[in-house]
């Protein structure tokens, strides 16, 4: 039995692990749901699973969730509680043994480290935390020896395809991305982009920040990031090709000139089922990959000159040990910034370049520690803050 802990129970990715965890009554036990805002949502799962602790990001929102639960749901409750220290009471209660990392941003992070130090096994939906992060989580990871499982559908293909195989064995990462929905559009056109057209993604349903950052191909960029802490590879040995079908989600160069893929349909239930599985595997109930209906599948490099943020992540990686965190921070930003239409589509590159360039001039010396990162965190958001305020007044 695999008990687990969910943090972001009612985002998509929560929603998509709960609907696993349905699927699998005898193998799964949910004894943890952490919540952000959406209390109607919490009382609903809360009243479905009957977890042992829950959280949600605000006093009110707890009450508020609580109310909308049968006498037995609560009953069932062992503690309740919010902010930053009801995430980490989700996600470091003993009855776990397996946590869910699906929140959106950094403010899982101590969560996640805690859980770390706590010896439980991390499954990591959150790009955030290892790009802000990486070095100080998979070193706590490694002192404690607790696996870190991708479920990212790129990371967990990757970790498909390497599964046994030794490093010596592996040349190249290469990291797939759907091109999102501005693939075939030129520079002229990008300029008028608005939230609605970036929000239509070809392939996935996801969260607005990160569907965003799909379209300005920095959700690849902070995949290369993730992948390079997640696999011990560097950064000239990870690369991106743009396959629009999403039917091939990453691949593995070997030594030998041979090239392993993972293919699968695209439903987030499969990597997630995988990561709660490892390192078995178990039956679904979703259909099977149809290779005769999937008809052409193609390839293509990316273009770095209509979509810059992609070769921003790059530069972050092989600079200061603190520069993801200021690209990470920049990104959420400026990506703030153009949903609220602040901002162009095509200034975010801009904000983020810049946030980069302050960010440098004040990068700490390697190792980084924690309080490092939080400060290159902290300056990038206002770098950022302040160049988008600019750009504005010169409308």
């Amino acid at each position: 039995m695999r008990r687990i802990a969910i943090l972001g129970s009612t985002g998509s990715i929560g929603v998509s692990a709960l609907a696993v965890a349905a699927a699998h009554p005898d193998r799964i036990e949910v004894v943890g749901l952490a919540a952000g805002a959406n209390a109607s949502r919490l009382a609903a799962q809360v009243e479905r699973h009957r977890p042992r602790v829950i959280s949600l990001a605000a006093d009110d929102g707890l009450a508020a969730a609580q109310a909308g639960m049968s006498s037995p749901a609560r009953a069932g409750i062992e503690h309740a509680a919010s902010g930053a220290a009801g995430l980490r009471a989700v996600a470091t209660h003993p009855g776990v043994d397996l946590v869910l990392c699906a929140t959106t941003g950094t403010t899982a992070l101590d969560a996640v480290l805690a859980a770390i130090e706590a010896g439980k096994t991390i499954a990591l939906a959150n790009k955030e935390v290892l790009v802000m992060a990486g070095g100080l989580v998979m070193a706590a990871a490694r002192r404690r020896g607790v696996a870190v499982l991708p479920v990212d559908s790129e990371h967990n293909a990757i970790h498909q395809c390497l599964h046994g195989r030794p490093a010596g064995e592996v040349r190249r990462l290469l990291l797939t991305a759907s091109g999102g929905p501005f693939r075939g559009w030129s520079a002229e056109r990008l300029d008028g982009v608005r939230p609605a057209d970036a929000l239509a993604h070809p392939t996935w349903r996801m969260g607005r920040k990160i569907t965003v950052d799909s379209a300005t191909l920095m959700n690849k960029g902070l995949e290369v990031i993730e992948a390079r802490w997640l696999f011990g590879m560097p950064a000239d040995r990870i690369d991106v090709v743009v396959h629009p079908q999403s039917v091939v989600h990453s691949l593995v160069e070997l030594c030998d000139g041979s090239v392993i893929a993972q293919m699968g349909i695209t439903d987030m239930r499969l990597p997630i089922q995988y990561a709660f599985s490892y390192p078995d595997r178990w039956d679904s109930r979703l259909p099977p990959l149809d290779l005769a209906a999937c008809g052409r599948l193609e390839f293509s490099p990316p273009d770095p000159e209509r979509f810059p943020c992609l070769g921003l992540a790059y530069r972050a990686l092989r600079g200061g040990p603190a520069l993801p965190a200021a690209l990470n921070a920049a990104n959420e930003v400026a990506v703030e910034a153009f949903l609220a239409e602040r901002l162009a589509f095509t200034a975010i590159p801009a904000v983020i370049a810049e946030a980069l360039d302050d960010a440098e001039g004040e990068a700490p010396a390697d190792p980084v520690r924690l309080d490092d990162v939080r400060r290159a965190h902290a300056r990038a958001i206002r770098c950022s803050r302040l160049r988008i305020t600019e750009l504005q007044s010169r409308r």
